[in-house]
């Protein structure tokens, strides 16, 4: 850094040298009446540029005072590199050298970086095609260049910077690389630590000594921002366990000779375990003292858990924000008593004033409408301040999907002490989606998809979507629409124009199909915050194709009522979701429940079925899942259930280790057959994959299921259940959700096809 500010002096002692000897040159120079002005120089730089900036004009009287700020004003624009002042007679000549002209910015050698990604970074210091080159900014760039390798621990990286002059006063400008090897971290040492292992307080970290993933985490790359983290983790894990005083004294890090291996060495004070005394309350709570006492999750007895008194303060900071104190303090102030490792809680609040709502702004939405993002809101305008309702507010704009980040700030209205206002601050992501793609499966085999879809058509909250998918078994094209706000009171409205081909998933089943076409229409009506009902309707028709090995079921339906059906049903169905993630859930519980009854047409029936998945936190890396699904279904007006709604059972999504789709009845062929009655349970054990740390995108988990499917007369019999238990894998990929699952089966019957190794894009449980 000291030889960065040298050379940046020594600039800047030429560039003054430079304007001293020029003024001088000006300053030589007699008083004289300008009868005229005249450029020399020039090559890129247009004459109005100079005559704009001179403080001269014709006529002006012309003396030493004036050629130095002509002089100044000319440097100041920053195009040249040196400006001298000359008369001939009573003609003042203005002669330049223009600085040479940046023609293209190149990087040679660079991978860790997107070379476009640089040159945008280039463009926005100032260094790019058409503009005046300039030394320090270049020198500026190459430091800033090194940093950047420098957080990506490529400790060693060299960057040279080449400039190489062509014609017209131009140059290029090449930024040369050698990234080297990533330093890695080598070992991570906490001294002074006597109440947990070492090993125990560096399976907190993020950051480790690498396995044999880290090629896919980089868990054993050094970054200083990620150290800060694991740093708070440690402190956090401490101070949740009654080290009330506990210190990290300092941190060092340690880089080799060589510039490959890095030493992390982090020095603590634990001090002495507390044990919580007594929680006490101070201040004014409104005489509301037994509401604020039943939110305190600090319990006498137990170890001083800092997450529990930062748990308790929010609670009653956002206690008071439901009555309008949005300026409310508490504090927690430690009684402790060294002595006898006892510690009492102070719980001490000042509510300060009530306020109400001013007004609500939106900011960052360039394209979503203000309405679209303002009809979530349950705060409103002239109204108390409610922290609840500004809490619900928020996670309903972040419920719609369009935003990166939903922040609300609260901002004083000066001179109004009793007035805030609301900024609603959101970052917009890309809600529109083409996508080409191609999957394989043990099941289908490979299948291509495609599908166009906008969450968010013209910024107004609508949704517009068409699905086309070629698998083998199951081949689908869906056009979709979703108004949410289809009437004021928020009901949402969904059309739906489908096309469907399938057949069973056992190959043996020969080539006829079940040909499926219709359309539908769905509202759904939010009975509360977190409940949906969703009633409709449509018009359905179905065609049995005769084909190879069709099933005897499948044509006695098929001449007793036609090798074509059409019927009319009619939906209503609930759901509930409040999992922390919809892609890599920790813990939640999702729930939904969906009927369908044919009130006209040539097949009457009526069926069900309900799902739950709930999700346990065991602690930051171990979570226990359970689904359970139950679906039944019959038949109406004296006619059997028709076959072609039939569910079935086995492979993923169901009892794992049995193919797909061939639990349950059979036909004399041995084709399966599904049933109206569905019974399945799973339960999962996730970790996280071994050297993977904590990162939730790639998992292991072990898991045992249960299920069958039962014919329309058959009984649900639980001595019927298939079982089978065993390994899998989960990753977020790319190109969407996969799971590979070994499967053994642990209870099958004389019959069963057996499938130990499975798996599927997209397909949870």
């Amino acid at each position: 850094m000291k030889k960065h500010i040298n050379r940046m002096g020594v600039r800047r002692a030429v560039a003054v040298a430079a304007m001293v000897l020029s003024a001088n040159a000006a300053w030589a120079l007699e008083p004289f009446k300008v009868q005229d002005i005249r450029v020399e120089g020039l090559q890129r730089v247009e004459p109005g540029t100079i005559f704009a900036s001179l403080p001269l004009r014709v006529g002006d009287d012309y003396n030493d005072e004036k050629g130095s700020a002509a002089i100044r004003a000319l440097f100041a624009l920053g195009l040249f590199k040196d400006v001298r002042l000359e008369a001939a007679g009573n003609v003042l000549v203005v002669v330049v050298e223009e600085r040479p002209t940046i023609a293209d910015v190149d990087f040679a050698g660079t991978k860790e970086f997107d070379k476009d990604t640089l040159k945008k970074a280039m463009r926005d210091v100032g260094l790019t095609e058409g503009r005046p080159y300039d030394k320090a900014l270049a020198d500026r760039a190459e430091q800033e260049l090194k940093r950047q390798y420098i957080s990506k621990s490529l400790y060693g990286a060299e960057v040279v910077t080449t400039v190489t002059p062509i014609e017209r006063n131009r140059v290029n400008l090449t930024f040369t690389v050698t990234e080297g090897e990533p330093a890695k971290i080598k070992d991570i040492r906490i001294v002074g630590a006597k109440a947990f292992s070492e090993s125990t307080l560096k399976g907190l970290f993020d950051q480790d000594t690498g396995g044999w993933l880290s090629w896919y985490t980089k868990s054993d790359r050094y970054s200083r921002a990620k150290l800060n983290a694991d740093l708070e983790t440690l402190r956090s894990y401490y101070l949740s366990r009654g080290y009330l005083e506990f210190k990290i004294d300092s941190t060092q890090v340690a880089i080799s000779p060589d510039k490959q291996d890095i030493t992390i060495t982090i020095n603590v004070t634990e001090g002495q375990s507390y044990v919580v005394s007594g929680v006490k309350i101070e201040g004014n709570y409104l005489d509301r003292d037994d509401e604020f006492k039943s939110l305190i999750t600090i319990r006498p007895g137990e170890p001083y858990n800092a997450d529990k008194v930062a748990e308790t303060t929010k609670a009653f900071t956002d206690h008071f924000g439901n009555f309008g104190f949005a300026f409310a303090r508490v504090e927690a102030v430690p009684e402790i008593d060294r002595e006898n490792n006892r510690v009492a809680v102070v719980l001490k609040a000042e509510p300060s004033r009530r306020a109400y709502v001013r007004r609500i702004n939106v900011s960052g939405n360039n394209r979503t409408r203000d309405e679209v993002i303002r009809r979530e809101f349950r705060q409103y305008e002239a109204s108390w301040y409610d922290g609840d309702k500004i809490k619900l507010s928020r996670d309903r704009v972040d419920r719609l999907g369009y935003f990166t980040e939903v922040n609300v700030e609260t901002q004083e209205v000066s001179g109004s002490p009793d007035q805030v206002d609301l900024v609603i601050n959101v970052v917009e992501k890309p809600t529109g989606s083409l996508q080409l793609g191609a999957g394989f499966s043990s099941a289908e085999k490979v299948s291509l998809s495609f599908s166009i879809k906008q969450e968010n058509v013209f910024g107004s909250g609508n949704y517009l979507g068409v699905d086309v998918n070629t698998s083998k078994y199951n081949r689908t094209l869906v056009f979709s629409t979703t108004d949410p706000y289809f009437t004021q009171d928020g009901i949402s409205r969904t059309l739906d124009l489908y096309y469907r081909t399938s057949k069973p998933y056992q190959e043996q089943g020969g080539n006829y199909e079940l040909v499926t076409a219709g359309t539908s229409v769905r509202f759904g009506v939010p009975f509360s915050e977190t409940d949906t009902v969703f009633f409709g309707g449509g018009v359905e028709q179905t065609k049995i194709k005769a084909g190879t090995n069709i099933p005897a079921a499948y044509l006695a339906y098929a001449d007793t009522y036609g090798a074509t059906s059409f019927s009319v049903p009619l939906t209503l169905g609930w759901s509930r979701d409040d999992r922390d993630s919809a892609l890599a859930p920790n813990s939640g519980r999702y729930q939904r429940l969906n009927s369908e009854w044919s009130v006209a047409g040539d097949a009457r029936y009526v069926r069900g079925n309900y799902q739950v998945q709930q999700y346990v936190p065991l602690n930051k890396q171990f979570t226990m899942a359970f689904n359970g699904e139950l679906a039944w279904g019959t038949g109406l007006n004296g006619r059997p259930f028709p076959v072609f709604k039939n569910y079935y059972s086995g492979g993923l999504g169901s009892v794992r280790g049995f193919d797909q789709g061939t639990l349950g009845p059979r036909d004399v062929t041995g084709a399966s057959l599904g049933g109206s009655k569905k019974l399945t349970l799973n339960a999962e054990f996730i970790a996280p994959f071994p050297g993977a740390g904590n990162d939730r995108t790639l998992r292991v988990f072990t898991f045992v299921d249960a299920g069958n499917v039962y014919g329309d007369n058959d009984k649900v019999e639980l001595s019927e259940l298939r079982a089978s238990a065993g390994l899998g894998l989960s990753w977020i990929s790319p190109l969407g959700p996969l799971r590979i699952a070994f499967a053994q089966p642990v209870r099958k019957f004389a019959g069963d096809r057996i499938q130990k190794l499975q798996f599927q894009i997209g397909t949870s449980f």
